[in-house]
């Protein structure tokens, strides 16, 4: 499955238009599903898909061959394929916006511990 790379792609979106990714470079995750009496392989990058296995590798493998034909229908279409994240740059910035008393309790909290406020919440989210 060939797919050119064109080099505007949209960041906000993390996708381009064109590009040559093959189904191992997504991110999956498997888990059980009682409800299905299955095991359920998703894809991060394609939140709408998933597939049933009797087996955490035969979920994976059928999801992967559903990745692929949908990166095949997605080339074909000329329609924009995601980026996989492991393919994306991460800055290691972030703003984030919060409530007003949220931003007021956690600077007063870096305060009281005497460390910045940035060093506060990365320790709170590495948690």
């Amino acid at each position: 499955m060939a797919v050119v790379e064109r080099t505007n792609m949209a960041r906000r979106d993390n996708i381009c238009k064109e590009k040559a990714y093959k189904p191992d470079q997504y991110s999956y995750t498997v888990t059980w599903s009682e409800d299905d009496g299955a095991f359920v392989a998703r894809v991060a990058e394609f939140p709408s898909l998933a597939a049933h296995g009797s087996s955490q590798q035969k979920a994976l493998s059928e999801i992967g061959g559903v990745v692929a034909d949908v990166l095949e229908d997605l080339a074909a279409e000329g329609d924009p394929i995601p980026v996989p994240v492991g393919k994306r740059h991460f800055s290691g910035r972030l703003n984030l916006r919060m409530a007003k008393d949220l931003h007021r309790r956690l600077a007063l909290e870096s305060e009281l511990q005497g460390v910045s406020l940035n060093t506060l919440i990365n320790s709170k989210l590495q948690r």
